[in-house]
């Protein structure tokens, strides 16, 4: 590792992650002006963000940075596939592949357990312990709406409080535990097929985590806390697959967790370092 890398690494240990966090948060839901505007010409500039993609293609068109941040995408852009599972954002597979005995891979030399992903409740956890995963990185030039990659009713949401480490691949090499270790939201549903796991990891500058159904669910900050939903009835969340289920207001990661024997295996095209794209085929099922 470079001086330089050590020097970034050892950095966020020192940072005051979380203030710098929500102070950028405040400032990312702000309507500035000029200011704002500037800033999101800057942001395309330095990230290289096609706007020709989004429903608004011009910085000016937005009033706050977390409306450019989860700016939406022209309809049709991204097609669903018809495969079992398809791919729930844009971005890069930082890891993927079988589980065993609950623990789950974060990149060479590291792993760390769904126990402590889910929140340290080992029910929650047991479904998950012989199944597979899925890690999707997003970088700041990603469209940050995500998706999901199959239907699902909502059985359960869980916020999980924790650091604010940068989630790039960087950092994911040389942090133990990073996604066991940052604040999260995990969302479990059940499918026809089995439990799936959704984890929305924050990081570093991270404004919120917020879901269709909850909205913000941080900030603020807090307590380990657990919300139960109903299987049925009008009260029911189902989604479909591709509908929208969260948003990040400054980039971050997913970890998916599907149930023991659900997968077969996933798609051909993906291994680590593959660029994602929301509605590509990701999985198929064991049927």
């Amino acid at each position: 590792m470079s001086f330089l890398d050590k020097f970034k690494i050892i950095g966020q240990y020192i940072l005051p992650k979380h203030a710098v966090s929500r102070l950028m948060g405040r400032f990312a839901s702000s309507e500035c002006g000029g200011v704002t505007t500037a800033f999101i010409n800057w942001f395309i500039k330095q990230y290289g963000i096609d706007m020709t993609e989004a429903e608004r293609e011009h910085a000016d068109e937005y009033k706050t940075f977390n409306d450019f941040f989860t700016r939406s995408l022209k309809d049709g852009l991204r097609p669903i596939s018809d495969a079992d599972l398809v791919l729930p954002v844009d971005g890069c597979v930082s890891q993927q592949g079988p589980m065993a005995a609950g623990r789950i891979i974060q990149a060479k030399g590291h792993d760390y357990s769904a126990f402590t992903l889910l929140g340290g409740d080992k029910s929650r956890a047991k479904p998950f312990a012989n199944g597979h995963f899925s890690t999707i990185y997003l970088a700041p030039k990603d469209y940050h709406r995500i998706h999901m990659p199959m239907d699902a009713t909502l059985r359960e949401m869980v916020y999980v409080p924790g650091d604010l480490f940068s989630v790039n691949p960087l950092t994911a090499q040389n942090v133990p535990g990073l996604f066991a270790r940052n604040e999260r939201v995990a969302a479990i549903f059940d499918t026809e097929f089995g439990p799936m796991a959704m984890v929305l990891v924050g990081a570093t500058i991270v404004a919120s985590i917020e879901t269709i159904w909850h909205g913000n669910v941080t900030p603020p900050c807090g307590q380990l806390d657990s919300w139960d939903y109903p299987a049925d009835g009008e009260n029911a969340i189902t989604l479909k697959k591709g509908d929208e289920m969260g948003r990040f207001k400054l980039g971050s990661t997913v970890v998916m967790l599907f149930g023991d024997d659900m997968l077969s295996h996933f798609d051909d095209a993906l291994e680590a370092g593959s660029v994602t794209r929301l509605g590509e085929p990701m999985a198929y099922l064991n049927q």
